[in-house]
């Protein structure tokens, strides 16, 4: 299933409420440039779900835990394989909504042969405050 949203940064909520009622459990690949609005549909997601960790991008750290259900991963530093070489793959095994950004279509594919529930979301940066987020689910 594919679905496009035009987002105002102001109606993020909308696609945060959309997430976090529908999509509670597996891994969310969040795609798109530098500032493009990766971390912050997280934030949006993790206030949603009643998180009051100050959300932040795990950029040098790979992986921040809020609570026992929410999970964020940043692997544009070290790429899919250091990734994969630490373990991670089976962190993504743990019930809960796990964020991976700068995830690829090889992420995809190893996710979804091994069954788990995944959805990407690429996010086009179209002005200051709107973004296009494109949404496809396996």
């Amino acid at each position: 299933m594919k679905t496009n949203y035009e987002l105002r940064l102001s109606e993020l909520d909308i696609l945060a409420e959309d997430i976090s009622r529908d999509f509670t459990e597996g891994v969310v690949i969040l795609q798109g440039d530098l500032a493009a609005g990766k971390t912050t549909l997280v934030k949006k997601v993790s206030k949603k779900l009643g998180y009051e960790e100050e959300v932040t991008s795990p950029t040098f750290s790979l992986q921040q835990c809020y609570g026992y259900r929410l999970f964020h991963y940043d692997i544009y530093n070290h790429g899919l394989e250091h990734f994969i070489s630490l373990g991670m793959l089976e962190e993504l095994e743990k019930p809960g909504l796990h964020f991976i950004e700068w995830g690829n279509d090889e992420l995809v594919d190893i996710l979804t042969s091994a069954g788990m529930e995944t959805m990407t979301i690429k996010i086009e940066k179209i002005s200051n405050d709107a973004r296009e987020y494109k949404i496809c689910t396996y």
